[in-house]
C-alpha cells in the first residue's frame, strides 16, 4: 500500500536522550509506517546509535543518511537520518552529560528547519533534563526552550502552552515545571487569561473546533470553598474567567478538580485548564497513557511529543511501546495538513 504523501515536506523527529527509549520507539514507529499511515519523518540524531539499538533489540530497519530534500523519497524504503553526533559512545540506559550537546543540537536544528520551511513540524523524543542541566542547559524543559528558540527566530515573545491531548481528555497546566510550593505565587489572573486565549485560538485555528469550551480547575480543594480553603480561586482565577467571558470565550469555573475528570464531566468541555503540572498530567495520563500526545500551543510552528519520559530502565530491551510517539507523529501530520489547506 502506498504511503500517505499528503505533506510536501517531512516532519523532523529529534532523537531525545540517546541512552533512553527515543531510538527504540523511533525505529518501531518507522516499521509501523504503513499500518499506521504515518507521514514521512526525518530522524535527527546519530545513525550509529540507531544502528546499534536496532541490532540490540532485533529490529530490521534500513537506515539512510538524508536531508530535507530527499527524506520523502527515502522514507518508504529506509529510515532517513540527518546525522547529528551523540558526542560520545552511548551506553543503553546510562545517560551521560557528553551527549547533552547533541541532544540540544537536534532540537535547535529541527526548529531551524521549521522556520526555513524545510519541515512541516517538529516531533521531539524525550529528554533527560537533569543531564542537560549538568551541561548548562538554562531552561526548565523542552517547552520553555522551544519558546526561546521561537523568540530568537521571530523577535516576538512566545508564551508556550503545554497541552496533553488524548482521545478522552485534553488538559493544560497553566504553570508547568516549577515546584508545587511555588505555584500559588506564580499564578496570576493575566497568566491564566493569556493561557486560555492561546488555547482558544489554537483549538479554533489548528484543531478546527469552532467554539472551544474551556473548563478551568480551581487551585485549592473544592475550588476554595468560597474562600474557606484558600483565597486564590476567588482572587485570581475568578477574575480571569470574567475577563475571558467578556471577550466572547466560552469558559467556566473554577471547578473542583476532583469532580471534573469523570466521563460525564468531560463531555461538557473540550479542554481542561489546570493550575499546575500534575493536576493536568495525572488525569491525562491515567485516561490515555499510551495514546496521549504532548502538544505545544502558542508557538509559530507545530510541535508534538510522546507523553512519557526517557524510560532508561527499559531502553534497549525491545519492550518500549511506540504508541504515544506514533500518535504524536500522526497528530503533527494532521495539524500540518490543516495548516497547508
Amino acid at each position: 500500500m502506498p504511503l500517505d504523501r499528503s505533506l510536501d515536506r517531512p516532519l523532523a523527529l529529534t532523537q531525545g536522550d540517546p541512552a533512553g527509549i527515543g531510538p527504540d520507539i523511533a525505529l518501531a514507529a518507522w516499521l509501523s509506517r504503513q499500518k499506521n499511515e504515518l507521514p514521512a519523518f526525518l530522524f535527527l540524531g546519530d545513525p550509529a546509535v540507531l544502528k546499534a539499538r536496532a541490532e540490540l533489540i532485533g529490529l530490521d530497519v534500513p537506515l539512510r543518511e538524508a536531508n530535507t530534500d530527499n527524506a520523502l523519497s527515502v522514507f518508504e524504503n529506509a529510515l532517513p537520518v540527518l546525522p547529528i553526533p551523540a558526542g560520545t559512545e552511548v551506553a543503553v540506559g546510562e545517560p551521560h552529560v557528553a551527549t547533552a550537546r547533541g541532544t540540544i543540537s537536534a532540537i535547535e536544528t529541527a526548529v531551524s528547519l521549521c522556520f526555513a520551511g524545510k519541515v512541516a513540524g517538529v516531533v521531539t523524543n524525550p529528554i533527560a533534563k537533569s543531564i542537560l542541566y549538568q551541561a548548562g542547559f538554562g531552561f526548565p524543559g523542552h517547552t520553555e526552550f522551544l519558546a526561546d528558540l521561537a523568540e530568537k527566530a521571530t523577535g516576538k515573545k512566545a508564551l508556550p502552552v503545554m497541552m496533553l491531548a488524548g482521545p478522552k481528555l485534553r488538559a493544560i497546566p497553566v504553570t508547568i515545571h516549577i515546584p508545587i510550593k511555588d505555584v500559588p505565587a506564580a499564578l496570576t489572573t493575566d497568566l491564566i487569561a493569556e493561557t486560555c486565549r492561546i488555547t482558544h485560538h489554537d483549538l479554533k485555528t489548528r484543531f478546527g473546533i469552532a467554539q472551544p469550551r474551556l473548563a478551568v480547575a480551581g487551585l485549592n480543594p473544592h475550588a476554595g470553598e468560597d474562600g474557606a480553603i484558600g483565597k486564590e480561586d476567588q482572587d485570581i482565577i475568578h477574575p480571569a474567567i470574567f475577563k475571558l467571558r467578556a471577550e466572547g470565550i466560552h469558559v467556566f469555573g473554577p471547578l473542583p478538580a476532583d469532580t471534573m475528570f469523570h466521563e460525564e464531566a468531560r463531555a461538557r468541555y473540550d479542554v481542561a485548564i489546570c493550575m499546575y503540572h500534575d493536576q493536568a498530567l495525572i488525569p491525562a495520563k491515567a485516561l490515555g497513557f499510551d495514546t496521549s500526545v504532548n502538544v505545544t500551543l502558542g508557538l509559530p510552528f507545530i510541535r508534538t511529543s510522546p507523553d512519557h519520559g526517557t524510560a532508561f530502565g527499559i531502553a534497549g530491551q525491545g519492550i518500549a511501546r511506540e504508541t504515544s510517539l506514533v500518535e504524536a507523529i500522526k497528530l503533527a501530520g494532521e495539524l500540518a495538513s490543516k495548516a497547508a489547506a
